[in-house]
């Protein structure tokens, strides 16, 4: 037991990222799926930024508070966390925005999709999702070693 709980001490950011990683894609996922409800298939691009705003302000939040623990809202440090956090998310919109391009318009995920209890599961969710991994992964190491560093 003591080796567990000294291995969950030990990952405790890793783990919180992946926890809230998941988190802030589901809310990316589900933004972009209810947003795709009301605005066309062919705008997907928009809907996808519409999905980012909403999960980024999600995840700075939550990355600053829980994983990264910096626990200080004064103007010294958003000033430097707000930019060096926006500036990371947005190269990882750019290229979250290029793969959603290349699975869906050239790939061909538009033609994928099927029902799942109800839900329908579209190409351009698929690639959505997979998209998000690699967001997931980018967004880690601009968070750990540019924006929260430890001093």
């Amino acid at each position: 037991m003591k080796k567990i709980k000294n291995l969950i001490l030990k990952y405790k950011e890793l783990i919180l990222y992946l926890i809230f990683g998941v988190l802030t894609t589901f809310v990316s996922i589900f933004s972009f799926w209810l947003f795709g409800l009301f605005i066309p298939d062919k705008l997907y691009l928009i809907t996808n930024v519409i999905s980012w705003v909403i999960a980024v302000i999600f995840a700075f939040v939550t990355n600053k508070l829980f994983v990264f623990e910096s626990k200080k809202w004064g103007k010294a440090e958003l000033s430097s966390e707000v930019p060096k956090f926006l500036g990371a998310r947005v190269f990882s919109l750019i290229i979250e925005e290029l793969g959603l391009i290349l699975f869906i318009d050239l790939l061909g995920f538009k033609e994928l999709g099927w029902t799942v209890l109800g839900f329908n599961v579209t190409g351009e969710l698929i690639a959505k999702t997979i998209m998000a991994i690699v967001v997931i992964v980018l967004n880690y190491f601009f968070s750990k070693f540019m924006i929260f560093k430890k001093k």
